[in-house]
């Protein structure tokens, strides 16, 4: 999965970014509204974080000028901003949810995952499935036919695209855009040596294999 995080303050920013990359998220960060803009009308971001404190464009402005040109990206806003007005004029504006600063990053990381699942259509609230292959998004956990499997944040999110994605084959760039973050050199194998790892961890003990590789195409996790 991969968002986009706008804040202009550097503390709170690598804070929400670190924490998000950890938790298994690939993250884009812009220090303001023009920039930010420019990436959530060309990249394919999954939910966005966005304060409303902002240089060149604020982020009321930023989230209309989104909603008016058609992105749909989920909006949590991050704001110092705590009267009920300011909550009210930024769920108007088009933002799905609003967080009060100062925040428990917990609690950030559990209203971005709301989001995500609302967006995508997830079957369940907190989990999903494909096949013998069960996700605990909260937990980030994972089980084949009830046997735990130990991922790492990466593989973890690699395998919950995969899941979500299950019988579609998704592409190498595909994989880059949600898995990794914005300025990942693409140049690298490192796509074909996390599915390698993937695949050990995922189909090794177990028949039948449940990860591919679909020669010029991608990779597609299908289910039995």
């Amino acid at each position: 999965m991969r968002l986009l995080v706008v804040e202009d303050d550097p503390h709170i920013a690598e804070f929400v970014r670190t924490g998000l990359q950890e938790a298994g998220y690939a993250v884009d960060h812009a220090v303001d509204g023009e920039e930010a803009y420019a990436l959530a009308v060309n990249e394919p971001y999954d939910a966005a974080v966005v304060d409303l404190m902002l240089p060149r464009l604020g982020g009321l402005g930023l989230i209309e000028r989104m909603r008016g040109t058609g992105v749909a990206t989920p909006v949590l806003i991050l704001s110092a901003k705590r009267t009920v007005d300011d909550r009210v004029r930024g769920l108007q504006a088009g933002g799905d949810d609003y967080l009060t600063k100062p925040f428990a990053f917990a609690e950030l990381l559990a209203r971005v995952q709301a989001l995500v699942r609302r967006s995508t259509g997830a079957p369940e609230a907190t989990r999903l499935a494909a096949g013998p292959v069960a996700l605990d998004l909260l937990a980030r956990e994972a089980t084949r036919a009830g046997e735990p499997i130990d991922l790492q944040p990466r593989e973890f999110a690699l395998l919950e695209y995969l899941v979500r994605n299950a019988d579609r084959v998704v592409s190498k760039t595909a994989i880059h855009q949600h898995v990794w973050d914005f300025d990942f050199n693409p140049q690298t194998n490192v796509v074909e040596v996390l599915v390698h790892r993937l695949r050990q961890k995922v189909d090794e003990g177990f028949e039948p294999r449940l990860i591919h590789t679909v020669r010029g195409a991608g990779y597609v996790l299908r289910t039995p």
